[in-house]
């Protein structure tokens, strides 16, 4: 996908979901942070992350953002933040930009990195 659409949906987004769209940047941010050459692209709705393979997405609704991992069941939950019960895929809410660090989303990232893009 283009930078267009990243930077139509980021805008769709400031407009609708501001508090969406500044959870999303935080994510979007952590993300880049571990995983600096990973490739971004819309779809699905959302900002889906590859590198040698596609690791995680960040997905805004009304209320939170969902940061998904396609693997997310072969990730350690040490911090219990992981939902979902899924065969495969697993998520972490984030309501407030406080909950970045809380839920330790950079650690989940890298690990989702590493399982899945080794």
């Amino acid at each position: 996908m283009s930078d267009d659409k990243i930077t139509q949906l980021l805008s769709d987004l400031a407009l609708t979901n501001p508090g969406g769209h500044e959870l999303a940047l935080a994510a979007r941010q952590t993300i880049r942070a571990v995983a600096p050459a990973a490739t971004e692209r819309v779809m699905y709705g959302g900002f889906m992350f590859a590198d040698t393979a596609q690791f995680c997405g960040v997905f805004a609704y009304k209320d939170h953002v969902s940061v998904e991992f396609g693997r997310g069941c072969d990730l350690a939950d040490t911090h219990g933040v992981l939902e979902g019960n899924g065969k495969l895929r697993r998520h972490i809410k984030l309501h407030s930009l406080a909950d970045v660090a809380a839920k330790h989303l950079r650690g989940y990232v890298a690990q989702a990195h590493a399982i899945t893009c080794r």
